[in-house]
């Protein structure tokens, strides 16, 4: 019965590794399609969340439907905040595509779980550990270098917007580890927002997207599938686990930029997203094995 137990574990545990790594990778190609769009930002904006929106609400009819009921898309107004949250980090980053290069934008996303760290101290009285800390100070390091660059080349509201954009992450998952609530549709349901701003904004100074069917294959296919692979692998997997398929898009996009485009990081760009990368691996690795260690200890207390 216990090797039956530890086997069926194991093989949990391997399909959540697998539906994550789909996730993280199926992301790093999200900026490369917003960049092959070749478009104006607002009207790029406007297809990549309606199209996601739209699959979105088809998913959660079916859903609905084969449920036999009608399965609650935003709970309460937690959620609504959540949207919120997910729909502002949606225009600042679309915003920072444009503003600065894309080896600083993902360098700067990278902060995001420290940013989740520190507003989980402020506000829920979780205080990080000795080495969470020493892993913030080294992150705003890097993030300072990518900044003080980002001044010197031009690129520092790009750089703000990023950052922004990794606040507003943070912010949503803080607030939904704070109400315990299924916010499953909060973060692709958020397209509404940028969607509806997108409108006004095309409306305004019309549209353009010389390529659309890069920007639709974003929006229909890679943002729905990315982020349903990403939010079900902590079913299975750890946090630590979860958080380290999310360092592929900080790797990996930069590389399809630079062999598509020829766009090559600014030597201080690469100096400080080294630093992020580096300080977040090590630190996601320790944070794995100290979660392991914690599961031993436990299984040792009370052995099936």
């Amino acid at each position: 019965m216990t090797i039956r137990t530890a086997q069926e574990t194991v093989s949990e545990h391997q399909k959540g590794l697998l539906i994550t790594a789909i996730g993280g990778l199926v992301l790093t190609v999200d900026i490369p399609l917003i960049k092959l769009g070749s478009g104006e930002p607002w009207s790029i904006l406007l297809i990549r969340s309606g199209s996601t929106l739209a699959v979105t609400l088809i998913v959660w009819s079916f859903l609905s439907l084969r449920a036999g009921r009608v399965i609650p898309f935003l709970p309460g107004k937690t959620g609504v905040v959540v949207a919120a949250l997910y729909g502002l980090s949606a225009m600042s980053f679309m915003a920072a595509v444009f503003q600065t290069s894309t080896a600083n934008l993902v360098f700067i996303l990278a902060f995001n779980p420290m940013f989740a760290a520190l507003l989980a101290w402020i506000f829920m009285r979780e205080v990080p550990r000795r080495a969470t800390l020493a892993a913030m100070v080294l992150m705003v390091a890097g993030v300072l270098i990518i900044v003080g660059d980002g001044i010197s080349s031009g690129h520092l509201l790009g750089d703000l917007l990023a950052l922004f954009s990794a606040l507003f992450i943070a912010s949503a998952i803080t607030i939904t580890r704070a109400s315990g609530r299924d916010m499953g549709f909060a973060a692709l349901g958020a397209a509404v927002l940028p969607f509806l701003a997108a409108v006004i904004m095309v409306w305004q100074t019309g549209y353009r997207i010389d390529v659309p069917g890069w920007i639709l294959f974003n929006g229909m296919v890679i943002m729905p599938l990315s982020f349903f692979c990403l939010a079900i692998g902590p079913k299975y997997i750890s946090g630590p686990e979860v958080a380290m398929f999310y360092l592929l898009e900080t790797v990996l996009a930069p590389v399809w930029v630079w062999l598509i485009f020829a766009e090559v990081p600014s030597e201080r760009s690469m100096i400080g997203g080294t630093i992020l990368i580096v300080t977040l691996t090590v630190h996601s690795l320790w944070q794995l094995h100290a979660n392991r260690r914690r599961r031993s200890a436990i299984a040792v207390r009370h052995p099936v």
